[in-house]
Parts: C-alpha cells; sequence; structure tokens
C-alpha cells in the first residue's frame, strides 16, 4: 500500500525544476524522491487547487512564484490532492487503484473504515474500486461494475500495518519537502509546508519563518 499523486504539468511551467512524469500516472510519494520530483508534487498540488469557479481548475498565466502558489495558501475550500492509497498484491498482480471519487487528503477514511466497518468507495462507472469488510477480513475490488472483477484479499490486522506504512512514507516525503521548499521556495517555506501538511493530514515540521 502506497500514497500515490495523479500527475499533470501544466504546458510551459518553468517558475522551479519539475520531473518529467507521464500524464495522470500515479507517483508514489516517500522520502525517497528526487528534488525534481518533489518540485513536480507542489507544482500539481499548487496547480490543482488554483480554481476559477467558472472553468474548473486552470492554471494561472502570471510568471510569479506568488501568483502560482495562491490556490494552494489561500485556498477558499480544503485543499485537495488528486489521487489516494494504491494497494499492490505482489503474489498475483493485481493492482487496487485510487478511483475518480478518491482523494489523498482523505487518506484517514481507510482507518474509519477498518474501524466501523462500512464499505468504502472510490469511483463510479466506468470504474468503481470498492473496499469491503467481513469479520476480520478485507475485499478490495478493482472494480465493482464488473461481477469477475479481479480482487485483493487481507486481514485487518494486515490492512492496519499497511496504513501505518502509508503513514510513515507520508511523513518522511512532508520532512523532504520542506527541506525542498528552503532551497526552492524559500519565500513561501513555511506557508507551503504548512500547506502540504494539512492535504496530508499531518502535523507540519518545524520550519523556521521567512526573513
Amino acid at each position: 500500500m502506497e500514497p500515490v499523486l495523479e500527475m499533470w504539468t501544466p504546458d510551459g511551467f518553468d517558475l522551479w525544476p519539475v520531473a518529467e512524469i507521464e500524464p495522470f500516472s500515479f507517483l508514489s510519494l516517500t522520502g525517497e524522491l528526487s528534488p525534481a520530483e518533489v518540485g513536480a508534487v507542489v507544482m500539481r498540488v499548487a496547480d490543482y487547487n488554483d480554481v476559477d469557479s467558472d472553468d474548473g481548475h486552470a492554471p494561472l498565466t502570471g510568471n510569479t512564484i506568488g501568483s502560482f502558489l495562491h490556490g494552494l495558501l489561500t485556498p477558499e475550500d480544503d485543499i485537495v490532492a488528486p489521487g489516494g492509497l494504491r494497494v499492490i498484491d505482489t503474489s498475483t498482480g493485481v493492482t487496487f487503484q485510487p478511483g475518480c471519487c478518491d482523494g489523498l487528503e482523505s487518506w484517514r477514511d481507510w482507518h474509519r473504515f477498518v474501524d466501523d466497518g462500512n464499505p468504502l468507495g472510490f469511483g463510479h462507472d466506468p470504474v468503481s474500486p470498492v473496499a469491503e469488510r467481513f469479520g476480520g477480513m478485507v475485499r478490495l475490488t478493482v472494480n465493482a461494475d464488473q461481477s469477475d472483477s479481479p480482487v485483493i484479499t487481507l486481514s485487518v490486522a494486515e490492512l492496519r500495518q499497511l496504513l501505518a506504512g502509508v503513514e510513515r512514507d507520508l511523513l518522511d516525503f512532508l520532512a523532504l519537502a520542506a527541506d525542498w521548499t528552503s532551497g526552492h521556495l524559500p519565500d513561501h517555506r513555511a506557508l507551503v509546508t504548512a500547506a502540504l501538511a494539512r492535504v496530508l493530514d499531518l502535523p507540519a515540521p518545524a520550519v523556521s519563518p521567512e526573513s
């Protein structure tokens, strides 16, 4: 199980270095990302939260870092991040992907699912990933709209361990991102780090205030 962000880079983005990542693929967030990959993550979350009420998500055309980060640092609504938690069964090769109604900002919903046992849906037609609990076991259905959909089964205890690993990955990524902001966004490092902590539902690491 790994926390992943769905990636996309606006054309002509040049405010800081970003990695070349296939559009709409998933990038796993860990403490092992390169500086360019961290830059791509910050870019993606900032761009995704730059919401125009009439046109949806639309990247700002201003050429300043402050204007590009506006939606991330001064959101009208909660900050969101496309993606979620991806589960791979290494014994069968089955992969449970985040759905269209999922978001990395809601990853702690998995904990509530483990505790209360209510089914957890992540999307709708044409792909509807669903997590269900049956006593001490969990079934992850890749696409509930298909009667023969691949599934992953694991115990509740195993899922709790996987979620603990997800939290470690996110904490490692957040620490890495905090270091990245010091070198690439020194005038916004505390605010950007705090914003990333909010979207990941984690405590913000200590960052010295901007001078």
